[in-house]
């Protein structure tokens, strides 16, 4: 049963054209599409292809629980599985299951996020071997953003004249505005200029169109070749939309940025569990440890609630930062 549960042949193209047309209605992301799909895919093949509507709640305590204990998933993976089958039941099928909601969920070890030394930070930032990747990655640490929300910002979310960043449809579908280092400000411009002149370059060889959200380009048509819209940090080259189709420049691949991250903490000698989220998590608490309050921390984090800002706190209590060892003490 586990063999099947691995497999990844296309089982019922109808259901998951309507699932992906759903998902499309409800302005899901592309990443979102993927997951449900392949999860619906996997529950699916695990049951020998029954139909969805044939099955109910020892089927889906049957999957889930083999992603538990065959797969040995995280609680996040298992969570994510479940939410890709109640949106099937719900918003696809039109199928409700009062006992979808009475089904445990895997709990999430409450985990303290690995942070950064200013030194590690500084040393991270300067063993960094790819070019491009330099300013997202600054932008990471001094901006405290998370690495989509850094490549996917437009030309038109920077104001270097007010130091501001303004980033739209964060986590939980928020913008927030956040600060654009000081000492960023100047590298920023060279990069605005050198993402004009490439775009004027598309231009006059028949692209510099760029993928807009929310039906944009039907309502202004315009906007896609306009450049205020076009990627801060575009990618080298083109790709195909795997929606659409059409070909256009994407922003940087985010596997790019992390490798670097990698490599350059490899080359730091930094042992600590480090990705370009480890940025973030470093500004968090540098704040803190300057003395900045948590509502202003939590504002520029973007987080809806204080309580997942206070984990900082605890961070900035690790290691006896708040307490006196009594073996000090003693001596």
């Amino acid at each position: 049963m586990s063999s099947t549960l691995l497999a990844a042949s296309s089982p019922a193209p109808r259901l998951l054209d309507l699932v992906r047309e759903r998902i499309r209605v409800k302005h899901y992301s592309l990443r979102t599409e993927q997951a449900y799909t392949g999860w619906i895919k996997r529950y699916i093949l695990f049951h020998d292809k029954r139909h969805p509507r044939d099955m109910g709640k020892v089927e889906v305590e049957a999957f889930l629980g083999a992603l538990a204990v065959e797969r040995n998933v995280s609680a996040a993976t298992q969570t994510q599985a479940l939410s890709a089958l109640l949106f099937l039941y719900r918003d696809v099928l039109g199928i409700e299951l009062p006992w979808l909601d009475d089904l445990v969920r895997a709990k999430k070890p409450r985990r303290l996020p690995s942070v950064l030394t200013r030194a590690e930070a500084s040393a991270l930032l300067g063993a960094l071997d790819d070019p491009d990747v330099v300013l997202p990655a600054r932008l990471l640490y001094g901006a405290g953003l998370r690495l989509l929300e850094c490549l996917r910002l437009r030309v038109k979310d920077v104001d270097a004249s007010r130091r501001e960043i303004l980033v739209r449809d964060g986590k939980g579908q928020k913008d927030r505005v956040t600060m654009l280092p000081e000492s960023l400000v100047s590298r920023m411009l060279v990069q605005l200029e050198a993402v004009r002149q490439l775009h004027a370059r598309d231009l006059a060889n028949g692209y510099g169109e760029v993928w807009l959200p929310d039906a944009l380009a039907v309502k202004y048509p315009g906007a896609a070749t306009a450049l205020g819209w076009q990627y801060v940090f575009p990618a080298a080259g083109f790709s195909r939309d795997p929606r659409s189709g059409v070909v256009r420049r994407h922003h940087l691949d985010e596997r790019r940025v992390q490798r670097a991250v990698k490599r350059a903490a490899e080359a730091a000698g930094i042992v600590k569990m480090v990705s370009p989220h480890t940025f973030r998590h470093s500004f968090a608490t540098h704040l803190l440890e300057s003395g900045y309050d948590i509502r202003t921390v939590q504002e520029l984090l973007g987080h809806s609630d204080v309580k997942t800002t206070m984990i900082y706190t605890h961070v900035l209590n690790r290691g006896g930062r708040g307490v006196v060892s009594p073996l000090d003490i003693a001596q």
